[in-house]
């Protein structure tokens, strides 16, 4: 599995980002340029967690966007099933960021269930620069937590040392 400080692979990705046709599009490598990216991978469309995370994450969206920070969802399933699995969620109908199809990505990252072919409940955040900045890896059967994904994101932007569950607006840790 690729890690902090390795480059995010290239990619090209088909995508759902609305519920007709025309909202099926490409998402790939150079897209968001000068952006932080949260790419949130999740194992199947029409699940009971996953949904979950989305629309969480959905709901922190402007939190998101004020640390410059792009939101892109996806797992081993297709454009489709991305569109199908929005149309009969209401919680995922306005979903304000993308659905990828990441079958390539997420081999290219290592995080498919050996087991179960999908993705893993993976989330990477990724610098304008492409460099992974931090990974965090569930089982299936576990969601995420939206304000430690933001405690992390404020963490890393900082570029100081922070401590163990260290916040905004706390001191941080010094070398002398």
């Amino acid at each position: 599995m690729l890690t902090v400080g390795d480059s995010f692979p290239q990619f090209h990705s088909q995508a759902c980002s609305g519920l007709t046709l025309e909202d099926l599009t490409v998402i790939q490598t150079g897209d968001y340029e000068g952006r932080w990216k949260l790419f949130l991978f999740y194992p199947k469309d029409f699940t009971f967690v996953c949904p979950t995370e989305l629309i969480d994450f959905a709901n922190a969206a402007p939190k998101f966007d004020q640390r410059n920070v792009v939101l892109i969802g996806g797992s081993t399933d297709n454009e489709f099933s991305h569109m199908a699995w929005r149309h009969s969620h209401p919680g995922l109908k306005d979903l304000p960021y993308p659905l990828i199809a990441a079958q390539k990505l997420a081999a290219d990252l290592g995080i498919l269930d050996a087991k179960e072919n999908v993705c893993l409940r993976a989330s990477f955040l990724v610098d304008p620069e492409g460099v992974i900045q931090w990974v965090s890896v569930n089982n299936l059967s576990v969601g995420r937590s939206v304000d430690e994904a933001l405690r992390v994101i404020d963490a890393v932007q900082s570029g100081e040392l922070c401590a163990c569950g260290w916040s905004p607006g706390e001191d941080h840790v010094t070398t002398e």
